[in-house]
Parts: structure tokens; C-alpha cells; sequence
């Protein structure tokens, strides 16, 4: 016999508890709460892959009509009419299966409202004439409400099955029948759905659905809050039905989980243990290294803090500020407004880039500290030529125009760039045998990332494809290596620019593990600057991003697993400020919050001292 706790609390183990963050949950766990009140019932949810669809229905006459309350009856709303008549046609249209092409089961739940025997005697008098949905294993028709007794469930037939209740006692054969467990969550807790379930009441659920999944049988809670803290509640504690009257936010969130859920796949950094050589102190500035991770906005750094399971070189840093960020013409900016402010000390209409809001040129950081003797590096993991790295070398007004872009190289100063892009400086459209022209200028040119290793000159170009490719996609240790090259090559009293472009690019997509990952990629070059950083004590470094992208929140994270589960409220840039780290002497200058174009300010100024 099956009681009411299902099986000793001392059975449940570690595993059961940790089995419900790792299931993958897809609109198959999704119910239907109350789906009749809906503008097109059934439908709806059908169309959104429901796993489970519920109907309250009154039995009137012979007819089974469905609505919430007795008041709400309507004569022309019959189950037949609603559910089963457009499941016949769906069936039918799909060969014989509830969804085309798959043998997943779709559950109809159905809610008695008027007493048990009268309700399933008219039930299965109807069902009989469905007999492609009574007898179609990929159609599970559940009783729930007011059933008839359990002593008298072996008299219906075997295709009807009962919701089980926990208050019962079932006898084998009787808990054969039934496939799901429901039960209020007011049972064990009055949480509103916001924060966390107090702990004691949450372990007496948890105990219980462990004890319902150990006996073979599937759960579902209702009387739920319905926002995503509470799915995400659900899911983490194994239930295997979560209820929703918002079908289209559920189904949204549970067809995603692969985007927005990061499992710790990638392993750990070890960070550089920071020395503070210097820091705060306000002795000379030979070499600034800025650091811009493209799209990255504290969201973004603390994912990334998760994934590398509590630890980023970043967040060793103790000068902190912030940065506003706006455009001329808007009051998101994009990347080439954004970039332009820092690389130039002004603000600028957005897709304008080295230019003013009126097209006229300006000089970036590295045209502006090359007659001091200052050398400049410019290194991208993504395309060259792209608006952030852009701004530090071109002058045009439209950042799609990247031949341009490429072509203002040959008037820049800048010494190195590594980054993508190679077709804008190779086989161009245009035929201008870019190759020949940089090598007019001294400039050796390469499209092997490999060459790193032994090029040998002062001044170089290595756009290798492999640049643009994701850190899930095979990137590799590209950033690290070619900051390390940079700063070997320039020597001292340099300004390097390095972008981790492709945070950006996770956030655009809504991808948390992309946005993980190239975080924890951003990090390990920030460890290799601050490395540097003290043991050149002359160094400066600062990292900063040019705008937010995604409007990323955290909903659950595990630090000690790497795990973390988001959510994009847009695939576009956010208007909220973005933080400004800094290490090294006079970097206290960098706290406070202050525009986006004072970063061009202090770096110019403190280099040219």
C-alpha cells in the first residue's frame, strides 16, 4: 500500500537532489492551468508543445461543459467542442500521434467539477466515440477534482487514469492508475513565488516529491505564484509538470534552457594572485592597457564570476568608478558612439566612428600620443574593423563602411593590430592591393595566428579567421597570447587596446553560455595585464566596457558548480551605466561616475606627464 509520505526519508539521496538543476526541461513539462480561459483554448498551448492541458468541466444532462465556476457555463463550450474534437483533427493530421513525428504524450487533464460517477459515466460515454484519443498511447486522459471513490476506479476503463491525491492511502492496483501526483503548495508553504522558500518547509516538499518520484510517479504543484522565480523554483526541486495561465512566458522559458542555463562546461582559470604593485599611488604612467569587454555590464562579470566558479582577476581589482554612456543622437549608444568616446574625448551620433556628431575627423588616443613617443597596439577577438577596435583608427560616418575603416589604417600610427577581418585588408572589393601598401609602410602581414611566435618586426598585422571564431567554437588562448606578444613588442611607454568582443556578440544572441565563456576569456587577459601591471609598477591597466547588451539578469546560480540560469530582456545594447576597474598607479583617478569620454582624458593625460 501506498502511503501518504510514499517512502522513508531515509531512502532519498544526494543524487535525487541534485538530478532536478541537471534535467532538461522543455515546454513537454509545461501544464495548461485553467486552459479554457484562454482566447483559443487547446490551441494555444498545443501549438506551444504543452505536455499537459487542463479542462474543469460540469456535467450536465450527459454533457460534460467546460468553466471555471457553474455561473460561467455555456452550452456551446463543450469539452467535446473544445478539446477532443480538435485533438481528433490533430491526431489525424499527424498519422496517429498526439505530435507529429513523436511519440511524447500529451496529457488531458480533466477537472471534475460535479460529482465523480455521474462525470466519468458521461465521460467515457463520450470518449467512446473517440476511440482515436481513448485508445492512443501518446494520449493520457487524467481525472482530477471531484473522482469517484478508489474502490471503484477498476470498473472504468484501463485508458482512464486519476490524479493521485497525497491525504490517500492506495492499494497497489489503485496507485496503478495513477501516473501524477498534484498537491497545493499551501499545504507546505505560503511562499509568494518571490525569493526563497524557508527552508524547513522547503525540505518537507522536497522530501515529498523525492518520495513521489521514488515510488515511479510524476508531480505537479499547484496554487503557485506564475512568474519565473517560481518556475525556476519548480525546476530545481523536480517537478515534472510546472503550471502556467501565462503560456506563451512559459513556453519561452522552458524552450530556451539551452541558451540560458550554463553548466560549468568550461574549466576553471587560475587567476594571478595581484600584487598591488603601485596601486593608488600616483607615481609616473609609461604604459596604459585598456581593456574593453565589448557588451559587458556587471551582469556579465558577475556570470562570469559564477562560470569560473567564484573568482575573476577582474574583481581583485579595489578602484572602481562608472561610466555613462550615452550617444549624441540616443540614449542607448552602440559600440561605435561608445568606442569613439573613449578613443576620442567625445561624444558622437551612434554608427559615427572617429568623428564628430557632425562627421568632422578626430584624432583618436593613438594619433594624439604618437609625438610623445607613445606606441599604440590594437587587438580584437572578432573583426578589426569593427566599431570598438574601429574607433581607435577610422574616420567614417557610417560603421558599416569597413574597407574605409580598414583603409584609414594606412594614416593611423597605431604599431599593431591583431584581430579578424582579413578580407578588408586582403581581397577587397575595391582591388586597392592593401598588402603592398602596408608593406610600403613597413608593416608585416600575416593571416596565420601561428606567426605570432615568430614575427620578429615592430610593426604588424596578424588577422588571422581564427579571431572571430567563439571560445565554445575553438578560439583558443588568442586574447592572452596576443596581449602578451603586444606588450613584448612595444616595449615601454605604449597604449594597447584590447577588446573581448564577443561578450558582446553572447549578448546580442541571448546566450548566457557565449557570454560566460567569453568572459572568463576576457578575465584570463586581465590577469596577464595585471601580471605586467606590476611587475613593470609603471603600468597602468583599466577595464571598462562600452555599453550593456542583453539587459541580462541572473534568476539562479550555483558558484561552487559554475552554474548559472539568465535571462535577456533584449537582444540589443541597454542604456545602464558600465563599470570602470582600474590597477596600477593612478588608479584611484578612476573612481566616481563620470561620462564615457573623461577614460580618453585621464589616459591621455597621465601618459603625456
Amino acid at each position: 500500500m501506498i502511503r501518504n509520505s510514499f517512502i522513508s526519508l531515509s531512502l532519498l539521496t544526494v543524487a535525487s537532489l541534485a538530478t532536478a538543476q541537471e534535467r532538461v526541461y522543455t515546454p513537454m513539462n509545461a501544464h495548461a492551468h485553467n486552459d479554457y480561459e484562454h482566447s483559443i483554448p487547446f490551441y494555444t498551448a498545443y501549438y506551444r508543445n504543452f505536455g499537459s492541458i487542463e479542462a474543469d468541466v460540469y456535467e450536465k444532462n450527459g454533457q460534460l461543459l467546460v468553466a471555471h465556476e457553474e455561473k460561467d457555463i455555456d452550452s456551446d463550450r463543450s469539452l467535446e467542442k473544445l478539446y477532443l474534437q480538435p485533438l481528433k483533427t490533430i491526431i489525424k493530421k499527424n498519422g496517429g500521434t498526439a505530435y507529429k513525428n513523436s511519440q511524447d504524450t500529451l496529457q488531458l487533464l480533466i477537472d471534475f467539477k460535479t460529482a465523480g460517477i455521474p462525470t466519468i459515466k458521461a465521460l467515457v460515454q463520450i470518449l467512446n466515440r473517440y476511440p482515436e484519443i481513448s485508445k492512443n498511447p501518446t494520449v493520457q486522459i487524467l481525472i482530477s477534482g471531484e473522482q469517484p471513490a478508489p474502490a471503484l476506479w477498476s470498473q472504468y476503463p484501463a485508458y482512464i487514469h486519476f490524479d493521485g491525491k497525497r491525504t490517500i492511502q492506495y492499494t497497489p492496483a489503485q496507485a496503478a492508475r495513477i501516473p501524477l501526483y498534484s498537491t497545493d503548495i499551501k499545504t507546505f508553504t505560503n511562499w509568494n513565488g518571490k525569493g526563497i522558500i524557508v527552508k524547513a518547509e522547503k525540505d518537507h516538499l522536497q522530501h515529498w516529491i523525492d518520495s513521489v518520484h521514488q515510488a515511479g510517479k510524476k508531480i505537479r504543484i499547484w496554487g503557485t505564484a506564475d512568474n519565473a522565480n517560481t518556475w525556476k523554483t519548480q525546476m530545481n526541486m523536480g517537478a515534472d509538470y510546472i503550471g502556467t495561465d501565462k503560456i506563451e512566458a512559459l513556453s519561452d522559458f522552458l524552450s530556451n534552457r539551452s541558451n540560458i542555463e550554463y553548466h560549468g562546461s568550461a574549466a576553471p582559470h587560475a587567476l594571478y594572485k595581484a600584487r598591488y604593485v603601485n596601486n593608488d599611488s600616483m607615481t609616473a604612467v609609461n604604459n596604459v592597457i585598456l581593456l574593453i569587454g565589448d557588451g559587458m555590464g556587471l551582469t556579465q562579470i558577475y556570470a562570469g564570476f559564477t562560470g569560473n566558479r567564484g573568482q575573476l582577476n577582474l574583481l581583485q581589482m579595489i578602484n572602481i568608478g562608472f561610466s555613462k554612456t550615452y550617444s549624441s543622437d540616443s540614449y542607448i549608444t552602440d559600440s561605435a558612439a561608445g568606442g569613439t568616446a573613449m578613443a576620442t574625448g567625445h561624444k558622437t551620433n551612434n554608427r559615427y566612428i572617429g568623428v564628430d556628431a557632425t562627421g568632422v575627423k578626430l584624432p583618436a588616443i593613438p594619433d594624439v600620443l604618437e609625438p610623445s613617443g607613445i606606441v599604440s597596439g590594437l587587438i580584437s577577438c572578432g573583426d578589426i574593423t569593427d566599431a570598438t577596435p574601429a574607433a581607435f583608427y577610422g574616420h567614417v560616418s557610417d560603421r558599416s563602411g569597413e574597407d574605409d575603416i580598414a583603409k584609414d589604417f594606412l594614416s593611423s600610427p597605431v604599431k599593431i593590430m591583431i584581430g579578424g577581418g582579413s578580407k578588408h585588408f586582403n581581397k577587397r572589393a575595391d582591388s586597392l592591393n592593401m598588402p603592398a601598401l602596408l608593406k610600403e609602410k613597413g608593416y608585416t602581414f600575416s593571416t596565420h595566428f601561428d606567426d605570432i611566435d615568430t614575427i620578429q618586426s615592430k610593426k604588424w598585422l596578424l588577422l588571422p579567421p581564427s579571431a572571430e571564431l567563439s571560445m565554445l567554437n575553438g578560439r583558443g588562448e588568442f586574447l592572452s597570447r596576443s596581449l602578451q606578444k603586444t606588450i613584448r613588442t612595444l616595449g615601454n611607454k605604449f597604449f594597447i587596446m584590447a577588446e573581448g568582443a564577443q561578450i558582446d556578440y553572447g549578448g546580442h544572441v541571448n546566450n548566457l553560455p557565449y557570454v560566460i565563456t567569453e568572459m572568463m576569456d576576457f578575465d584570463k587577459a586581465i590577469g596577464e595585464a595585471m601580471k605586467f601591471a606590476d611587475e613593470d609598477g609603471h603600468t597602468l591597466v583599466i577595464v571598462t566596457a562600452d555599453h550593456e547588451t542583453g539587459g541580462l539578469s541572473l534568476l539562479d546560480g550555483d558558484i561552487s558548480k559554475g552554474y548559472a540560469d539568465g535571462n535577456f530582456s533584449t537582444n540589443d545594447h541597454t542604456s545602464v551605466m558600465v563599470p570602470v576597474f582600474a590597477y596600477g598607479p593612478h588608479s584611484l583617478e578612476f573612481r566616481g561616475v563620470y561620462e564615457n569620454t573623461e577614460i580618453f582624458e585621464k589616459i591621455v593625460r597621465l601618459l603625456k606627464k
